[in-house]
């Protein structure tokens, strides 16, 4: 996944609203968002490479996402799958702060990765690519291939979308936060990051949703909403190849688990 838009406590109704793109090679098997046989109140797509997720949430309230870390091109194997880092913690018991302190000190078996993972009481930031375990402030985030709030052109953007959507005097919906994740204009060379890949390609990767060609590009979107009763609506669309609509999964549920502001 490389966008990951949220509003974490910025909003009364809406303790928690999350839209995010995974985008990954069309090759790559991969299981659309389900509440998955063996734990069942976790619900998340699946990588049925590594078997780990991008994106998910459990029935307790508990939320995990990964994106990659770019710093150009790696073959460089490692012996823990970032994904496994997603549905361990959803499927523990372990605090997230515990549950960070661990995989802070294992960082060097990951290729490089950026991580949210928590509750709905408290939220946290971590990268093995620098920095300390950094507690999420309630407010308007963004996350793409690098540090949290990187202002990266799409984060930026997709930030102050996010915010006016907050603003409008209409009744969030699921539907508006697609058309923001469905963005593919790409910005400018001079507006761009330098990670170490060709320049073509950082522009091409630049965009919201990504559908330059038949390889590689943006596989699903995801959109979430935690309404402060407890009720979740968990949407997401998956995508073939320059964007084209395979399906739409739809889950409703009730968290089994108080909100705490």
């Amino acid at each position: 996944m490389c966008l990951i838009l949220f509003a974490y406590k910025a909003n009364a109704q809406w303790p928690l609203i999350l839209a995010s793109n995974r985008d990954e090679a069309f090759n790559r098997p991969t299981h659309t968002a389900q509440f998955w046989k063996n734990s069942p109140d976790m619900l998340a797509g699946q990588d049925l490479d590594k078997g780990g997720t991008w994106l998910g949430m459990s029935k307790g309230g508990r939320i995990a996402a990964v994106t990659n870390f770019r710093q150009g091109q790696s073959l460089q194997e490692h012996p823990k799958s970032r994904g496994h880092l997603v549905d361990g913690f959803l499927r523990s018991q372990t605090p997230a702060l515990a549950y960070l302190d661990e995989v802070q000190r294992e960082k060097e078996l990951y290729a490089g990765f950026a991580c949210l993972l928590g509750d709905l009481k408290n939220l946290y930031f971590y990268s093995n690519r620098g920095g300390e375990i950094e507690r999420v402030e309630p407010g308007v985030h963004g996350l793409s291939n690098a540090f949290l709030d990187t202002p990266w052109p799409k984060v930026e953007q997709g930030k102050e979308e996010l915010s006016n959507l907050l603003d409008a005097p209409v009744d969030l919906n699921a539907e508006a936060l697609f058309e923001m994740l469905a963005d593919q204009k790409t910005f400018d060379q001079a507006h761009l990051p330098k990670t170490g890949i060709d320049s073509n390609r950082e522009r091409a990767l630049s965009a919201k949703f990504i559908a330059v060609d038949d390889r590689y590009g943006t596989r699903s979107s995801t959109v979430i909403l935690v309404h402060e009763r407890g009720h979740v609506q968990y949407l997401e669309r998956s995508f073939a190849p320059r964007g084209v609509l395979l399906n739409e999964s739809k889950f409703f549920f009730d968290l089994n688990t108080a909100i705490e502001n």
